[in-house]
């Protein structure tokens, strides 16, 4: 198990994850991480989510994968 971060960004904005979730794999982060992009795209909100990037790292800092938005959330239009 390991301790893992989902931090948010776009051009203009950083969202820093400082809770993290523990994981048993690479597999359940991945899955994690669909999980919270489509919370985010679920809440009430102006923001257009479809440019943000979702950034795994583990507990050193170093990232691990990153997830578009995009490649979850589909075509906008």
């Amino acid at each position: 198990m390991t301790q893992v971060y989902f931090h948010c960004s776009n051009t203009k904005k950083v969202f820093v994850d400082r809770r993290g979730a523990v994981v048993d794999d690479l597999a359940e982060a991945r899955d994690h991480a669909t999980q919270v992009v489509q919370s985010l795209a679920k809440t009430r909100s102006l923001e257009d989510w479809h440019d943000w990037v979702l950034h795994v790292s583990d507990n050193l800092g170093d990232e691990l994968f990153v997830v578009p938005f995009a490649s979850v959330l589909g075509n906008p239009h």
